[in-house]
């Protein structure tokens, strides 16, 4: 018995309708690859198999998208959040485009050994046609903070700078005293250390300092202007231990305290919550996640140890107290996790308090 196949009119096959056939009007999703001198992008049309990658300079990616929403599709981009900041996301918007940016993560999940650009954006494009069906897991989605929060916050993060910038100068010069046996003061640079301290150096020695001493100096008149700029912006009356410009770097690096909806949002976006490793009957608790800002979690770890000493009768504080106190035999790592605590609690209390849900005197903070 003979088999006979038999091509209905206008019938293709699956081969032709992936590599062939463009939709009028389709929705293409697009993974983007980024670099320096050239995106790797690629394309899915609707439902159908990802377009082979294409190479396109930073100056292409662009006018390709924009031909594509001529054409009357719909277009939805996505990147992984780099060095090269949201001006593309933002360039994606105002022509038209739906543009997600995501955290960084692992891609290549099944631990192949193989990572091409190729590969990456091809992932990336079926992760967000999963993403877009439905499946909200599949991406990790980032707040992309608008032009004016970028630029209130890079005060912040300039003076962090600078801070860092002097530090190196002054452990160079230190490290300097302390190789041939002088005396090495924590601020040996200042005017009135330097005044003292000058006349037990060699000459030498004094030459050698002398020449990064004025960048000292011009680096610590920065440091005030951009600190007494970031406290003249701070609310008037603040919970005692908690300072001006902690409060206005926490303010400005979170962006809007109301993008989250409950408290463990913002303990996760703290990345102070605890990590787990858990197996049938078997659970391990690990360390904090460290996920999210790590200047807010910088700044909120400083902030819970001021609480210890200005606002002992905080409710997580005096919970704590017999290990934070002062003169406490409590080892290092048991402070340690105690003061991630409290840093936790007030990540969640400073939210409840800036979105209005509680007061600061029903949280037990003092003003």
């Amino acid at each position: 018995m003979k088999n006979t196949i038999v091509h209905h009119e206008g019938a293709a096959s699956l081969e032709a309708v992936a590599s062939k056939v463009k939709p009028k009007g389709a929705q293409i999703k697009i993974g983007l690859d980024m670099h320096a001198r050239v995106y790797v992008a690629v394309a899915q049309y609707d439902h159908l198999l990802p377009k082979a990658a294409r190479r396109l300079s930073p100056n292409e990616f662009v006018p390709w998208v924009e031909a594509l929403l001529g054409q009357g599709h719909s277009v939805d981009v996505v990147y992984e959040a780099c060095g090269f900041g949201f001006t593309l996301y933002r360039q994606l918007i105002a022509a038209g485009a739906h543009c997600y940016v995501i955290a960084p993560r692992k891609l290549d999940e099944a631990c192949s050994r193989v990572k091409t650009d190729p590969r990456d954006a091809s992932t990336l494009c079926q992760r967000l046609s999963r993403y877009l069906e439905g499946n909200t897991r599949e991406l990790a989605v980032i707040r992309v903070p608008s032009q004016q929060e970028e630029r209130a916050r890079h005060v912040s993060r300039q003076r962090t700078q600078l801070v860092c910038h002097r530090q190196k100068l002054e452990a160079q010069g230190r490290s300097l005293l302390i190789s041939h046996a002088l005396p090495a003061p924590a601020h040996w640079w200042k005017e009135q250390t330097w005044r003292r301290l000058s006349k037990h150096l060699p000459e030498w020695v004094t030459l050698r300092l002398g020449m990064a001493r004025p960048a000292l100096l011009s680096l610590q008149e920065q440091i005030d202007a951009l600190t007494s700029e970031l406290e003249a912006s701070a609310p008037s009356t603040l919970p005692r231990g908690l300072g001006k410009l902690t409060s206005v770097v926490l303010t400005r690096e979170i962006c809007d305290w109301h993008r989250f909806n409950n408290r463990r949002a913002i303990s996760s976006y703290t990345g102070l919550c605890p990590g787990e490793r858990s197996s049938g009957s078997r659970r391990v608790p690990g360390s904090v996640t460290k996920r999210g800002n790590p200047r807010v979690r910088a700044a909120l770890v400083e902030c819970a140890w001021r609480m210890v000493r200005f606002q002992p009768q905080y409710p997580p504080v005096q919970k704590r107290l017999a290990v934070l106190a002062k003169g406490s035999r409590a080892l290092g790592a048991v402070r340690k996790k105690a003061i991630v605590a409290v840093a936790r609690r007030l990540a969640v209390d400073l939210w409840r308090v800036h979105t209005g849900r509680r007061t600061a005197a029903e949280l037990g903070l003092t003003i």
